[in-house]
């Protein structure tokens, strides 16, 4: 498993990991405020400049990591502009990858221990109603860190894919993708049972 921090130091590594999931829900819940096309072009090209100063190697790991989202921007600009309303589509595209764009962001400069921390402050008063903390803080963990590596194993089939066949490999990957995550659950699950899973009780 790896994590989605980035390596290059920035500025934004040592801001309070609070205060920028604070910012990051301000930012983006504005955004759903604004409909003007050339307000969220500039916007997101502010967001793409936060990228870009750290340096090259961070912008490239940055975009790496936004790739994800081009199937849904493809499909929300093919279907606005086949109803005729591209205006909108291109608001809720550029809406989309600026909220994406800053949430990765936050990700890439927290580290997890501290985005932990701060679900654990978020959580706590849910603990008088019996909600165990530490099951929502390892769930976010895994989740966090286990999907890159789920997006490398699917990539890694597409490719075991082409190198065999001269066709694309579409839907065919989802069975043996599916099995890799079931097995990658299972493997994670013997773990969590071989620490002692959660049967311990917490202490203060």
């Amino acid at each position: 498993m790896i994590s989605l921090t980035s390596p290059i130091r920035t500025r934004a590594h040592d801001w309070p990991a609070g205060v920028k999931f604070a910012g990051l829900c301000v930012a983006t819940l504005a955004l759903f405020f604004i409909e003007d096309v050339a307000v969220n072009l500039a916007i997101f090209a502010a967001v793409m400049m936060l990228y870009v100063l750290p340096g090259a190697v961070f912008f490239l790991a940055g975009l790496r990591q936004l790739r994800i989202l081009w199937p849904f921007i493809l499909v929300v600009l093919v279907w606005h502009i086949w109803v005729g309303e591209a205006e909108a589509g291109l608001v809720i595209v550029l809406r989309l990858s600026s909220a994406v764009a800053l949430a990765n962001l936050v990700t890439m400069t927290t580290r997890l221990t501290d985005m932990i921390g701060v679900v654990r402050r978020i959580c706590a008063p849910l603990t008088w109603f019996g909600l165990r903390t530490n099951v929502l803080e390892l769930a976010i963990a895994l989740v966090i860190r286990l999907t890159p590596v789920l997006l490398i194993k699917g990539r890694q089939l597409s490719e075991s894919w082409r190198a065999r066949s001269h066709r694309r490999s579409t839907w065919r990957i989802i069975l043996p993708f599916t099995i890799l995550a079931l097995d990658d659950a299972d493997h994670v699950a013997e773990a969590l049972r071989a620490r002692g899973g959660f049967n311990t009780k917490e202490t203060s």
